[in-house]
């Protein structure tokens, strides 16, 4: 049966389905063999229910509602311009700042892809015209996009959260010192790189001009305050913040900016509501077919033939990092989560290992497939934003993609990167 599970699912992969057919062809197969016909296809509906059920999803839409509002407005612009204003003169500043703007609009989007669209969009003819190639720009745009999945709020965080019954809050703030810590690898590294290919530098901008990028970018930064402060504050759950996010950059964007219209406002939920219906669809199937694999034990199935029982936490760590980060170079995030998650989710309980750390690598791992060739979701926004060959857009990746290796090395070694932010915050939950 599992042969046939995955076997059906790869052929309707390589026949061009969308990932969404595949996942309800395999929990349909599993429920006919397990229950010997259709007489229990209720239960399936219910599994798929089930899956959609949890209030902690309802955070997902929410965040994906504010990125989109927020990237046909003035905060991506304001955030940029506020970064510029004290890195932009350093060498290698104009790309420091690319990294850094990622950074901030993941903190008040979530989304990769969101992130490649609304810092990319302004920066790349900015670094263009500044002398960078642009391998090295569509690879940094890219793969910074990278730290939009792991600083609060984090969609991934969000999914494998539900999946696993972790804590979302935790998972936030586990977030940040890996994403803090990618930030300083790529400035480190744009510097070389500036400095190698004779980049110049930008004009340094005045403590005047300082001044007005910070009052300019006050209403912006209102975002991550309200997330991390709200929620480790104890004022807002993860989805009451998320409702906050959405309500506060239609404030700024219809009343204080007056950038969006009503019209504009339509057409920005439309958009969210049609992405939000492939990904509770994807959830959906995913927990109608993780019940499958998990009834006919094939994660004990898996595990058993490549011998993780016998493995220590280091090896566990290891295997997840590289099933996670190969599942991503061909698959949508989500799908991943969905699919592996419930499969690990035995041995990572069995050794004792932290799901809050498991979650911030499983959150890095699938960050890093989404921007890695072949088919990483990232690479396909950055060809369609930007209008450039597949090729192209992967030439400058492996120094990157080398670096958030290094990055997921460094979090398993040393756990405390994810984890010292969290045990200060939840001290019951350190240990």
């Amino acid at each position: 049966m599992t042969w046939a599970i995955f076997g059906t699912m790869i052929v309707l992969l390589l026949l061009g389905f969308p990932m969404m057919v595949p996942l309800i062809a395999g929990s349909l197969i599993g429920f006919v063999a397990l229950f010997g016909g259709f007489s229990q296809l209720d239960t399936m509906v219910q599994q798929v229910l089930a899956g959609i059920r949890p209030a902690s999803l309802i955070a997902v839409p929410m965040f994906i509602f504010a990125a989109d509002i927020m990237t046909r407005g003035q905060s991506a612009t304001r955030l940029i311009d506020l970064v510029m204003a004290f890195v932009g003169h350093l060498r290698g500043g104009l790309a420091v700042s690319t990294a850094a703007a990622c950074t901030l609009f993941g903190a008040v989007s979530g989304s990769t892809q969101a992130t490649v669209v609304a810092v990319g969009g302004p920066l790349r003819p900015r670094m263009l015209k500044a002398g960078y190639k642009d391998s090295f720009t569509l690879a940094l745009i890219i793969n910074a996009s990278d730290i939009a999945f792991l600083i609060p709020p984090s969609i991934g965080m969000i999914i494998y959260g539900v999946v696993s019954g972790t804590s979302i809050s935790e998972l936030f703030i586990a977030g940040i010192g890996p994403g803090l810590l990618i930030l300083l690898m790529f400035s480190v590294y744009s510097w070389f790189y500036a400095k190698r290919h004779n980049v110049p530098t930008e004009p340094k901008a005045s403590w005047g001009e300082r001044r007005d990028a910070i009052l300019r970018a006050l209403w912006p930064l209102g975002f991550p305050v309200i997330i991390v402060g709200g929620i480790y504050g104890g004022i807002f759950s993860p989805t009451e913040a998320a409702a906050a996010c959405v309500l506060y950059a239609l404030f700024l964007e219809m009343i204080i900016f007056r950038e969006m219209t009503f019209k504009q406002l339509y057409a920005t939920a439309k958009s969210t509501g049609l992405i939000t219906a492939v990904v509770f669809i994807l959830v959906g199937a995913g927990a109608a077919f993780s019940y499958v694999i998990s009834f006919a034990q094939i994660p004990q199935q898996i595990l058993g033939a490549i011998g993780i029982d016998e493995m220590g936490q280091y090896g566990v760590l290891f295997t997840i990092s590289i099933a996670f980060f190969i599942g991503c170079m061909f698959v949508d995030p989500i799908v991943v989560i969905l699919i592996l998650v419930p499969i690990f989710a035995p041995v990572v309980q069995s050794v004792g290992l932290d799901p809050v750390l498991v979650g911030t690598i499983i959150t890095l791992q699938v960050a890093i497939g989404s921007a890695t060739p072949p088919f990483g979701c990232d690479i396909f926004t950055a060809i369609a934003v930007f209008k450039r060959p597949y090729a192209e857009v992967i030439r400058g990746t492996p120094p990157f993609i080398l670096m958030l290796l290094t990055a997921s090395v460094l979090l398993i070694f040393f756990p405390q990167i994810a984890l010292f932010l969290r045990d200060l915050a939840f001290p019951g939950s350190a240990g």
